[in-house]
């Protein structure tokens, strides 16, 4: 995946001022997600899952399935690593629920996930958008195919 960054130049006039190639990071802790942190503000900063206050995350992320990622994901330690907070294990749904102080846009690129919140939980395949609104919620691959997903976060504390 090609990263195109602009900006300006000293006379104001638009400018790219950088192009690369970010490297996926693979969560162990997470089950084996396979994260593309794409940009954030500021654009370098520790690995988390929410932005800085007032900031925007845009990453990629490659959800195996769920038969493969559940045998190794560990909550607790996997949100407490990215600044989070897993939910109360007697409460969730999925070992994936956690809640975020966040405006969240998910773009399904490839594959079908399902979105489980407390309550409900529906399926997304390619093409569909979620808007997540600082719900408790997680991505459940019932399939054997991996599903790619684009988000943007804004902080919304």
């Amino acid at each position: 995946m090609k990263r195109v960054i602009t900006g300006h130049d000293a006379n104001g006039r638009s400018v790219f001022t950088s192009e690369d190639e970010p490297k996926a990071v693979v969560l162990e802790k997470a089950g084996g997600l396979r994260l593309t942190e794409l940009w954030a503000d500021p654009p370098v900063r520790a690995r988390r899952i929410e932005p800085e206050p007032g900031g925007t995350v845009f990453r990629v992320i490659e959800y195996p399935p769920d038969s493969q990622r559940l045998k190794s994901i560990d909550p607790e330690a996997h949100f407490a690593s990215m600044g989070a907070k897993a939910a109360d294990k007697a409460m969730r749904r999925h070992p994936g629920m956690h809640r975020t102080k966040t405006l969240d846009y998910a773009i399904v690129l490839s594959g079908e996930i399902y979105a489980v919140l407390d309550e409900d939980e529906t399926l997304l395949k390619a093409g569909d958008v979620l808007v997540q609104r600082g719900t408790s919620h997680a991505w459940s691959n019932r399939t054997e195919k991996s599903c790619v997903i684009a988000f943007v976060l804004v902080d919304a504390a």
